[in-house]
C-alpha cells in the first residue's frame, strides 16, 4: 500500500469522511459528493458563492475560555486536503502560492483525515450543552497553520461551508506555533509535520501525527471513539526498552516482577485523562450506556502475561477505558476495522500502517524507543 503521512512538508492529506480516492485533490465531483448530502457541490470558479448555513444553536453559541476545555489543535493540512496548493508552493514559490490562495478563495477545500474526528467532538458538545447548557467543559477547537494571513479568508470560506464551529485561528506565517499551543492549553495538537509533532511532545504537549487509509472505513456521526496503544503512548516506554534490549522473554519476566509498580505515564495519558473527565458529566446524568465518547485499548500486549500491570496502572490513576484489547502480538488491523474509532494513536509505524491497510485514520505518536528501532517490517522496506 502507499501510506503518506499528511506530512513530511511536502506530502499532503487525503481522505475526508466520505470516500474520496487518497490520491486525487479532493476537486472532483466524487470528493464532494456524501451519501446523506452532508457536502454539496460547489462550482470550482472564484465567483461561486461559498454555502453558508445557519448555525443551529439553541441561545446561540459561547466559547469556553481555554483553560476550562478540552482544546484540540488541528493543523489545516490534516483538517483539510491542500495537496494542490501544496504542489503551487513547491513549484512556483511563496508569492504564487498566496495569489493562488486568493484567486481560490471562494472555493473551499475538501475534508482531510481529521474531518471525521471534529465532526464527532462537535456532536459530544451538542450532547454536553443540552445536559449542562452553562458548562465551559466542552471540546474547543483551534485552527492551526503556517500561513499567511491572506489564506484565512479561504479557511473561514471552508469552515462555514462545512458548517464546523471553529472560531479560534492561528496562523503563524512560516513560525513555529509551539508556543501558541501551550497559550491555548493544548490538550492534543495534531499535524502533518512531524518535526513539530516531536516539538510539541517535547514540551508535554501530548501530540501525533496524522495519517490516511487508502480505503476509508465508515465511522459513527453519534459517538467519539478513540483508540489508544498503551507502551510509548498512555505509558512510558519502560516495558518496550525491556522488550528491545532483551527480548519477549525478559519483558514477560519484567513485567511479572513489576506487576504492582506502576507504570510511568506516557505523551497521551492525559488525553485519556480528559475523555474521561468529559465522560463522568454524562454518567451523572445516567448516560453510561449511551455516552457519546468511547475509549479503547489496543495493544500488543498479552492479557495473562503482562496485561495486569497495564491495567493496575490506568486503575491507580483513576481512569479506564470502556473496551480493553490484549492481542498477544496479533495485527492490531483487524480488530481496528470493527471498531471503526475516528482516531487510532500508536508509536510504531508498522501498527499505524496495519491499521490504515484495513481503514482506519491512524495518527503516529513519534516518542519512546521504538522511533530508534523500528519495527523490522519497516526497516525491510526502508533497505
Amino acid at each position: 500500500m502507499s501510506l503518506d503521512s499528511v506530512n513530511a512538508a511536502t506530502a499532503q492529506e487525503a481522505g475526508p469522511c466520505p470516500a474520496v480516492n487518497a490520491t486525487t485533490n479532493g476537486d472532483s465531483l466524487s470528493s464532494w459528493e456524501e451519501p446523506k448530502g452532508l457536502y454539496h457541490q460547489n462550482a470550482s470558479t472564484k465567483n461561486s458563492g461559498v454555502v453558508r448555513r445557519a448555525r443551529k444553536v439553541e441561545g446561540g453559541i459561547f466559547f469556553p475560555k481555554p483553560e476550562n476545555a478540552v482544546t484540540i489543535a488541528v493543523s489545516s493540512r490534516v483538517l483539510f486536503r491542500t495537496e494542490k496548493e501544496d504542489i503551487v508552493f513547491r513549484e512556483k514559490g511563496v508569492e504564487e502560492y498566496l495569489n493562488y490562495q486568493v484567486e481560490h478563495e471562494m472555493e473551499p477545500f475538501a475534508p482531510g483525515p481529521a474531518f471525521p474526528f471534529i465532526k464527532a467532538l462537535e456532536a459530544v458538545n451538542t450532547r454536553l450543552r443540552d445536559l449542562y447548557p452553562d458548562s465551559e467543559e466542552l471540546f474547543d477547537i483551534v485552527l492551526v497553520t503556517y500561513n499567511h494571513a491572506h489564506v484565512g479568508v479561504r479557511l473561514i470560506n471552508t469552515i462555514n461551508y462545512h458548517n464546523l464551529f471553529i472560531e479560534r485561528f492561528c496562523m503563524t506565517g512560516g513560525s513555529s506555533p509551539i508556543g501558541y499551543l501551550k497559550a491555548f492549553h493544548t490538550n492534543l495538537y495534531l499535524s502533518a509535520d512531524s518535526e513539530k509533532v516531536r516539538e510539541a511532545l517535547a514540551e508535554g504537549i501530548a501530540a501525533a501525527t496524522m495519517f490516511t487509509p487508502d480505503k476509508l472505513t465508515e465511522v459513527s456521526e453519534t459517538q467519539l471513539r478513540v483508540a489508544f496503544d498503551g507502551d510509548a503512548v498512555l505509558f512510558s516506554d519502560e516495558s518496550e526498552r525491556i522488550y528491545k534490549a532483551h527480548g519477549l522473554d525478559k519483558f514477560f519476566e519484567h513485567e511479572k516482577e513489576h506487576e504492582n509498580k506502576l507504570l510511568d505515564h506516557g505523551p497521551l495519558k492525559g488525553f485519556l485523562e480528559a475523555l474521561g473527565k468529559l465522560q463522568k458529566k454524562f454518567y451523572a446524568k445516567g448516560h453510561r450506556l449511551d455516552c457519546p465518547i468511547r475509549t479503547y485499548l489496543v495493544t500488543a500486549r498479552s492479557a495473562a502475561s503482562s496485561g495486569i500491570r497495564a491495567l493496575k496502572t490506568l486503575r491507580a490513576w483513576g481512569l479506564e477505558t470502556d473496551e480493553a484489547l490484549f492481542l498477544a502480538g496479533a495485527p492490531k488491523g483487524p480488530m481496528l476495522e470493527k471498531i471503526r474509532p475516528h482516531i487510532y494513536f500508536d508509536d510504531q509505524m508498522f501498527h499505524v500502517k496495519g491499521a490504515a491497510e484495513m481503514g482506519t485514520i491512524a495518527a503516529h505518536v513519534p516518542y519512546g524507543i521504538a522511533q530508534k528501532y523500528p519495527h523490522k517490517k519497516d526497516m525491510g522496506k526502508a533497505k
